[in-house]
């Protein structure tokens, strides 16, 4: 049997909480004998919550109970400071104390990001850890990058989110020789604002990526690029826009399916076929969002993640675990192109 990949998941993080991470561990680690879960959170509430599943696995199950918890509209920063006893600054200490290997939350987004930063530690050679969260597209998946965390970036940072992008799509999702591309407002290379100008010739030079220039944003969902490189306001626009227009185009098919007797025959028809392709586009079916270049592992789901999208966090650390990305962030970010970066 594969070596155990232990994950703690903060209970008490996310619209839901915490009746969805709960179920979402019940749910990881019956599916799969190589995980462990730690709980981090009100006891009695976690407790709770796990006595309405049957055969659970006691044994890869655990509770470590916290007295505090961070919401959403706190200050990070300070949260940080004051909560120490909080799910989110508990789970994160087990993962800088090396006693887990990944830390998962639906929680205040400032709290995971400042906390990783803070408690967890930069890998040595990483300016600024991006949020990378996996995106839909009509060839399978792209990964955004950044999507929340530094939203000045600077040209070198661009170049490091790039080469930590690639080692996440070649060697977690299995894509050989990711095509990797910056977000642009036109395909030319003269073209974009003084960030995406200064950028691109350090990409262009970047001998360890597989850079394929600019892409635009309608581009992205047909699959153009395999990481989408850009900073952090860009990046969470096209994310909040591409889960908007999403969920709308779900909500007018269904009405239109409804529409009508004839309309409801074809979709009786159809369901099975109209089922199976929306679920590629269901962002849930992908995880969350790594912090990438933390000397651990901390992934955010979305405050509205329910159980199905906390299970595939968890898998998607097991997956990071066993492919030791943040080993090979550290060796890749420290290479001789590191050079060609500007001091952060």
């Amino acid at each position: 049997m594969a070596e155990s990949v232990k994950v703690v998941v903060d209970a008490m993080g996310g619209d839901y909480a915490p009746v969805e991470p709960v179920k979402g561990a019940v749910q990881a680690v019956k599916e799969r004998q190589d995980i462990q879960v730690i709980l981090t959170g009100d006891k009695t509430a976690i407790e709770k919550e796990l006595g309405k599943y049957q055969d659970i696995p006691k044994d890869r199950i655990q509770i470590v109970h916290t007295s505090e918890v961070i919401e959403t509209a706190e200050p990070p920063v300070m949260a940080i400071r004051k909560k120490k006893d909080s799910s989110i600054v508990v789970g994160l200490n087990m993962v800088k104390k090396q006693e887990a290997d990944a830390f998962v939350s639906s929680g205040s987004t400032g709290a995971v990001l400042v906390g990783g930063q803070v408690l967890v530690g930069r890998s040595k050679g990483v300016e600024r850890p991006p949020l990378a969260p996996l995106i839909p597209t009509k060839k399978g998946v792209s990964l955004l990058i950044d999507c929340g965390a530094n939203v000045d970036a600077r040209p070198s940072h661009l170049v490091q989110f790039a080469k930590m992008g690639a080692i996440y799509m070649e060697h977690v999702v299995g894509v050989e020789n990711p095509r990797v591309a910056i977000v642009n407002n036109g395909a030319e290379e003269e073209k974009g604002n003084a960030l995406v100008k200064e950028t691109f010739p350090l990409l262009k030079a970047c001998k360890s990526i597989n850079f394929i220039g600019s892409i635009e944003a309608r581009d992205i969902p047909a699959g153009f690029a395999d990481v989408v490189v850009c900073e952090a306001f860009v990046g969470n626009v096209i994310l909040k826009l591409y889960e908007g227009v999403g969920a709308t185009l779900i909500e007018k098919v269904k009405e239109g399916m409804m529409s009508s007797f004839r309309s409801k025959i074809g979709a009786l028809l159809v369901k099975p076929a109209l089922k199976a392709t929306l679920k590629t586009f269901d962002a849930s079916e992908h995880g969350g969002a790594p912090l990438l270049g933390l000397k651990g592992l901390v992934v955010k789901t979305h405050g509205s993640a329910v159980a199905v999208e906390i299970k595939n966090a968890i898998f998607q650390c097991v997956q990071f675990k066993q492919q030791r990305i943040n080993e090979k962030i550290a060796e890749r970010i420290n290479d001789q192109e590191q050079s060609t970066s500007e001091p952060a």
